[in-house]
This record gives structure tokens, C-alpha cells and sequence, in this order.
């Protein structure tokens, strides 16, 4: 299928590894120009190298810096058309165990660093009346996540603004979305858990498996299609059957 995004300017934030690298490499197969971001310099190059993409260094629990890096990101790619609004995951907790100064840099990185970014670039997408916002959430949205209670409650802050948000944007050709990724193979997992507990995390999972980051990146870059583009306000499940609601 053609998604018709070749030559289209996407910015991906946290692109340098995991889910936001198999994002940005989707939309650079695709032929999209690709700028992306991460904390740590040397990472961010060799991603960048790998996939042709314009590398940032940037901290994303700054609101400044993420507000920055899609103003210098859109100057030095021409303009914007996609946002990918990511971040790293803060450590986990429980209510027990997470003080609150812990959910306000939950808050800072997976809630307000996204709508930082979402203020700068969606103006421009109205203004050129094309534009695609996609925010890699979490299964936690839906299904809240015990060990990470402070991701999983600002991770449901944000996709409240991204619905609200979709409403008020899409009669002008901006389409916001968010992709619920529930176990995937990254870094941010291997941290977390041991082998063992991996291959037990893969036997709940219903497909029976760890997720790709690269198939994920792929799903996001559908939703930054030509024909996704009646596609907006949602917040779509990659998680290989582990949700177990209906809605």
C-alpha cells in the first residue's frame, strides 16, 4: 500500500531507540524527512545515521527544550506534517512506593512534554491544512499498569487532551491520534525485567510474544497516511490481544 507520505517532513521525539526509532525508521522507509531526538548524543547520531534522519539532543522532561525541538526540527526540515509525540518511561512504582514529586516528572515527561510539542507544531499543520499527530501512549491508558502507576496516570492525562484536541482540529485537515504499544522488546523492558519474567510476560500475552519496535513503527506510520485520514481521536491497541476490555 502506498501511504502517500514520501517527501512529507516528520518530527519524531525519543526517536534515538526503542518504539520511537522503529517510528522514525517506518516514516524514513516511506520517504518521509525525519528529524528525531534523544538524551544522549552519541545515540542519537548513530540512529540518525542508520535511517538519514536530522538528530536533536534533547532532554524531554524540559518543556522548554521539547518545545524547542519541534520549532528547530520544523526550521531545519522546512516546515512540519507529522508529529510523532514520545518520551521515555519514568521508573516504576507503586502507590506505595511513588512519592509525589515522582508524578510530577511522570507529568513533565509523558503528559506536558507531549502537549509542549503539540502546541507548536499543530498550528503550523492548520495553517498548511495537512498535518498528522501521533502519541505513543501505553496499554496502560486502557488497563492501568500496577508496578507503573505514575506512567500510567500521566499517560491517561495525556490522551484525554489528544481527544479533546482531535475534536477541535480535524476540519482543518489535522488528524491526532495515540498508539497503545502493551510489551514490546526495548531497552525500557529488558530494564525492568529479567529473563525469566520476560518469557513469562510473553506466555500472558495472547499472540504469545514479545512485540517488534519496527512493527510498531510501521502501525504508526499508517496512521500518518493519505488513507488514514478519516482516522482521528483514537487511541489504538498494539498489543498483540493482552487488553482484555471491550472498549
Amino acid at each position: 500500500m502506498d501511504l502517500g507520505i514520501a517527501g512529507k517532513r516528520a518530527i519524531v521525539a525519543a526517536g534515538s531507540k526503542g518504539l520511537g526509532l522503529g517510528a522514525a525508521t517506518a516514516l524514513a522507509a516511506e520517504g518521509c524527512r525525519v528529524a528525531i531526538c534523544g538524551r544522549d548524543a552519541s545515540t542519537v547520531s548513530a540512529a540518525s545515521a542508520a535511517i538519514g534522519a536530522i538528530p536533536f539532543v534533547v532532554d524531554l522532561a524540559d518543556l522548554d527544550a521539547a518545545a524547542a525541538f519541534v520549532r528547530d526540527a520544523a526550521e531545519a526540515l522546512g516546515g512540519v506534517d507529522i508529529l510523532v509525540a514520545n518520551a521515555g518511561g519514568p521508573p516504576p512504582g507503586t502507590f506505595a512506593t511513588t512519592d509525589l514529586d515522582a508524578y510530577l516528572l511522570a507529568f513533565d515527561l509523558n503528559c506536558r512534554s507531549s502537549i509542549a510539542m503539540c502546541r507548536e507544531a499543530i498550528p503550523r499543520m492548520q495553517a498548511q491544512r495537512w498535518g498528522r499527530v501521533v502519541a505513543i501512549t501505553s496499554v496502560g491508558v486502557k488497563q492501568p499498569i500496577a508496578h507503573l502507576i505514575a506512567s500510567s496516570t500521566a499517560r491517561a492525562a495525556l490522551t484525554a487532551f489528544l481527544k479533546i484536541t482531535a475534536r477541535e482540529v480535524a476540519a482543518d485537515g489535522v488528524t491526532v491520534n495515540s498508539v497503545l504499544p502493551g510489551f514490546h522488546g526495548t531497552e525500557r523492558i529488558t530494564a525492568i525485567y529479567d529473563a525469566a519474567a520476560l518469557a513469562e510476560l510473553a506466555a500472558s500475552v495472547p499472540a504469545g510474544v514479545i512485540g517488534d519496535a519496527e512493527d510498531f513503527g510501521k502501525v504508526c506510520a499508517f496512521v500518518c497516511s493519505r488513507p488514514a485520514r478519516f482516522i482521528t481521536g483514537e487511541s489504538i491497541l498494539v498489543d498483540g490481544g493482552a487488553y482484555a476490555g471491550l472498549v
